[in-house]
């Protein structure tokens, strides 16, 4: 179980508290019991003089029954278990227990070891000697004291008395007193000790609870309690506890100042990224508006090359069409075309319709890729923008001596992109795969699509048998301006434009390549593009043999 910090204190100062009052406690009790024996000890001392001072004179007078009536006497009284008299031998000459009377105790016996441990036998003993505790009859302790009788003066130059004035101890007085009431104010002085230490204890317990609570426990909750807003990122809520002048209150203070900082930081932050948004978007739409200037420029660039093919190529049919005109109007009467060449009216009538048909289409399909229309995303097919782009380039390519070959997929579903620019793509990279084998006998320029139903998309591949791309230009072919062709038959936009066109439809452009041999570019677009793509051309080229 895990405890919390408020828990731990609380266990810790009660663990504290408790060890220090059983300590405590402890040494009261056994200063309680010291004082006690030592209060006994002397009463038991001044008893025994007593007792040997009220005897005195019937021993010298040698009535021996008189004095011990006297100390039987005396041992009636409470608190006295027994009183003997031992004499200089260790027998017992009296005792108010009858059964003890003449027994003779040698010198290794508890009562007579105190003396004769060594030689010559002690005369003199310090109190604390004197003094034994054993256990009674009844089982309870009992406190000996032990008075030795000394052989005064008056007692050796007596008549009656046969104790030489050299004999310094003619006896020994034993007094044994009962315990018990002093037992039983240690038990009752543990139990007080007992009630006051568990009292003091769940006094102390309950303080340090409520302290606890009060000045720790609340203060903490109101931290952890404002931590968990400022996670929130709620910043302008008030904390509470920084009224305190303890270490929480400074803490929290701290943390106040530290919350406001964060939310300056925090608003600081917002509005730099509020302008680095709009500089970000003012930026992506000069962006967008370089790229559509690179676009068109690349557009007239390439209409540039085809212009002279394209003009020639008009020429033919629109002198075609100039001289069948003069060959009606000759054969055109006053009265009309005569009957007999009115079939060869109308065969030389459907060659100038259909010339001119021709030349229209050059025209619009020119027109189509030199308009300049805002982009916009459409159903559209791919073949047929193929084939519309081939048509601009098919005259400029026979007089290249360039074999073209279309292996085109009938069933393309239909591609949701620009057509414009796909027909600027295609451009790009038939013109760029032409002008790569120049110079080459059996130039041949492949032009592919298909669907990938794997991945979902569709893929325009363009091949040639040109010179390929060196290793150290493949990662160079995507970026702008860059060209390995002479100054002034290129500025190095069509493939940049080209990989521009296709990430800003979603799509991707792979390069196969090998030195010689040629190159195969292939263009993946997906038949899903995502919304909003308007990435900036980057390379991203593969080398391999095609």
């Amino acid at each position: 179980m895990r405890l919390s910090l408020v828990q731990k204190l609380i266990l810790s100062l009660t663990t504290i508290v408790i060890t220090v009052g059983l300590v405590a406690g402890s040494i009261s009790v056994r200063a309680q019991q010291r004082q006690l024996l030592r209060v006994i000890i002397l009463g038991a001392d001044q008893l025994s003089k007593s007792i040997t001072s009220s005897t005195w004179h019937a021993m010298l007078d040698d009535n021996r029954q008189s004095a011990y009536d006297v100390m039987r006497t005396i041992a009636l009284k409470q608190g006295i278990d027994r009183i003997r008299i031992f004499n200089r031998e260790g027998t017992v000459m009296f005792s108010t227990r009858d059964d003890e009377i003449g027994v003779k105790l040698t010198r290794s016996s508890e009562a007579c070891a105190g003396c004769h441990a060594t030689e010559p036998p002690r005369e003199h003993l310090e109190t604390a000697s004197r003094i034994r505790i054993t256990r009674g009859r009844d089982g309870g302790r009992d406190l000996t004291m032990m008075t030795p009788i000394y052989n005064e003066p008056a007692c050796s130059n007596a008549a009656c008395h046969a104790h030489p004035a050299s004999q310094k101890v003619v006896g020994l007085l034993d007094l044994s007193l009962t315990l018990d009431t002093m037992d039983e104010e240690l038990v009752q002085a543990r139990l007080r000790a007992v009630l006051i230490f568990g009292t003091q204890a769940l006094l102390v317990s309950a303080f340090i609870y409520f302290f606890t609570r009060r000045f720790v426990q609340r203060p903490i909750r109101q931290l952890i309690a404002a931590t968990k807003t400022v996670s929130e990122m709620n910043l302008d809520q008030p904390i509470q506890g920084t009224e305190s002048g303890d270490e929480l209150g400074q803490l929290a203070r701290s943390f106040v100042i530290m919350r406001d900082r964060l939310r300056d930081a925090m608003e600081e932050l917002s509005s730099f990224n509020q302008r680095l948004e709009a500089r970000v978007q003012e930026r992506t739409e000069q962006l967008r508006m370089a790229h559509r200037k690179l676009m068109q420029s690349d557009r007239l660039a390439s209409l540039g090359q085809l212009s002279a093919s394209v003009a020639h190529e008009i020429n033919n049919p629109i002198s075609g069409i100039l001289n069948l005109s003069m060959l009606l109007q000759r054969m055109l009467k006053d009265d009309g075309v005569p009957p007999e060449r009115l079939a060869e009216f109308r065969k030389y009538l459907g060659q100038v319709i259909s010339e001119t048909g021709r030349v229209g289409r050059i025209v619009s399909d020119l027109l189509s890729f030199s308009r300049r229309s805002k982009p916009q995303q459409a159903p559209a097919d791919l073949n047929a923008i193929v084939r519309s782009t081939m048509s601009l380039v098919s005259h400029k390519l026979k007089l290249n001596n360039v074999q073209v070959n279309m292996d085109l997929e009938e069933t393309l579903p239909p591609l949701d992109c620009d057509a414009s620019q796909m027909k600027q793509v295609v451009l790009n990279l038939v013109m760029n795969a032409a002008e790569s084998t120049h110079g080459r006998d059996g130039a041949r320029v492949t032009v592919n699509t298909r669907h990938d139903r794997e991945t979902k998309a569709l893929l325009l591949s363009v091949s040639d048998n040109g010179e390929g791309i060196p290793d150290a230009h493949l990662s160079k072919i995507f970026d702008p301006f860059f060209t390995t062709k002479p100054e002034g038959k290129g500025v190095g936009l069509g493939l940049a434009v080209l990989y521009g066109i296709v990430q800003a439809h979603g799509g991707d452009v792979t390069v196969q390549t090998k030195v010689s041999e040629g190159s195969t570019f292939t263009v993946s677009l997906p038949l899903e593009p995502p919304e909003n793509n308007h990435s900036a051309p980057a390379a991203h080229t593969s080398a391999g043999v095609p």
